[in-house]
C-alpha cells in the first residue's frame, strides 16, 4: 500500500530532512509541499538538494492544502502547529499527523506556560520508541509529538539507569554540544559563519532553555517519579550533530557491571541506538546523516556518579528520522523502513 504524504514547512531545515528521508521511501509518496514566506517558489529554490522533488510548488501553509492525505508532517515553528493540527482534527481526523515542532510533547500545562509563554495544546503520544513503552502507544496512532532533538540525545544517554533504578533523580547533569542548524534557517547575526567558527559558545545558561522540561518529562517517566535536571546547551562549529554528556548520582550499591548490564538490557535489540563497546566513546561524526545513536557509559567511582555519552545527528534521530520511525510505527511499517542510510564519513 501507498501512503500520500504532505510536508508543512518545507522550506526549512527540518522539513527539507523529511524531505530527503520520504523522496527514498518506498511506501510513502509526497504529493505536498508548504512554506510560509516562501510559498510560490519551487521546492529546489530553497531545497536544491532534493533532486527527485525539484519541481514541487510551495503552496501556503493551510488546513485545507494540507487535507486529504494519509499523513501530515508539521516542521512548524513552536507555536504554529496547534491551529493547523485542530483544524485537521475537524477536516481529516484519520490523518496520521506528526508535529515537530514543541506544541504537544509537555503533558504539564503549567511546565508548557512557563517555558513557552502560550496555551498548552495538550499532549500527544511520544515520538522516542525507544523509551519504555513508547511503542505500544506509538502503535495506530494518528497523533503523534515527535521529541525535541536536545532530549533525545539526552533521553537515550541516561533512560536505561532509570528504568533499573540505578541513577539518583537529583543532582543530574547534562551538558549537550549542538550543530547551528539547530537553531533553524532563518538568519541570524550570531549564527553567521564568521561568528560560530572556530568558537563554541554556551546558551540557554542557568535554567531557562526550553527543553528541559521535556527532558525532565522523559526521565521521571523512566523512573517513575520526578528528576531534577540541570541542561546547558553550547553551540559547536559544525552543521549537524548533538554531543550530549549526562552525569548522574548512583543509587548506593550500584557497581559499574550493574550499569553496563542495564545498558546493554535496554539498547541490545534496538536498530538504531548502539551501545559502543568499552573505551570507545560516541563521535557526531559517525552518524551524520544517518537515523543511527552511538552511546557508551561509564562508572566515575571516585565521584559516585555515572557519565553517559550520546552522539545523533540533530536534523536525523533528533527530528526528520524520528517523524518516519514513528511513523513507520503507527501505519503497521517495518519500524526502519527508509531509514537505512549509514553514516557519512569523512
Amino acid at each position: 500500500m501507498s501512503y500520500s504524504a504532505a510536508v508543512a514547512g518545507a522550506s526549512g531545515y527540518a522539513g527539507g530532512e523529511v524531505l530527503r528521508l520520504l523522496a527514498s521511501h518506498p511506501d510513502v509518496h509526497v504529493k505536498t509541499v508548504t512554506a510560509h514566506s516562501q510559498a510560490g517558489q519551487r521546492l529546489d529554490q530553497v531545497q536544491p538538494h532534493l533532486h527527485s522533488l525539484a519541481s514541487m510548488p510551495l503552496h501556503p501553509t493551510t488546513p485545507e492544502v494540507l487535507s486529504g492525505h494519509d499523513v501530515v508532517v508539521l516542521a512548524l515553528p513552536h507555536g504554529a502547529s496547534a491551529p493547523v493540527a485542530q483544524a485537521l482534527a475537524t477536516s481529516d481526523p484519520d490523518v496520521l499527523v506528526l508535529d515537530i515542532g514543541a506544541d504537544h510533547r509537555l503533558e504539564s500545562a503549567r511546565a508548557w506556560t512557563d517555558f513557552y509563554g502560550t496555551e498548552h495544546a495538550g499532549v500527544w503520544p511520544y515520538g522516542l520508541p525507544e523509551l519504555p513503552g513508547r511503542r505500544v502507544g506509538l502503535s495506530d496512532a494518528r497523533r503523534v509529538a515527535v521529541p525535541g532533538c536536545y532530549p533525545t540525545a539526552s533521553l537515550l544517554a541516561l533512560v536505561p539507569g532509570y528504568s533499573a533504578g540505578l541513577l539518583e533523580p537529583e543532582d543530574v547533569v547534562i551538558v549537550a554540544a549542538s550543530g547551528v542548524s539547530g537553531a533553524g534557517r532563518a538568519a541570524k547575526a550570531h549564527l553567521l559563519g564568521a561568528e560560530t567558527m572556530g568558537a563554541m559558545s554556551p546558551y540557554g545558561v542557568g535554567g531557562s532553555h526550553r527543553h528541559i522540561p521535556e527532558i525532565e518529562q522523559g526521565l521521571g517517566w523512566a523512573a517513575g517519579r520526578h528528576v531534577q535536571v540541570s541542561f546547558t546547551p553550547t553551540l559547536a562549529p559544525m552543521p549537524r550533530g548533538i554531543l550530549a554528556t549526562a552525569t548522574a548520582r548512583l543509587t548506593p550499591g550500584t557497581d559499574a557491571t550493574s550499569v553496563r548490564a542495564a545498558w546493554e538490557a535496554a539498547y541490545g535489540e534496538e536498530p538504531f541506538v548502539h551501545l559502543l563497546p568499552e573505551g570507545r566513546w560516541p563521535s557526531t561524526g559517525a552518524v551524520i546523516g544517518s537515523n543511527h545513536v552511538q552511546v557508551q557509559v561509564a562508572v566515575d567511582e571516585r565521584a559516585g556518579r555515572v557519565v553517559a555519552c550520546c552522539a545523533i545527528d540533530n536534523l536525523t534521530k533528533g527530528t526528520a528520522g524520528a517523524a518516519v520511525q514513528s511513523m513507520n510505527i503507527a501505519l503497521g511499517l517495518e519500524e526502519t523502513t527508509g531509514l537505512e542510510q549509514e553514516g557519512l564519513a569523512p
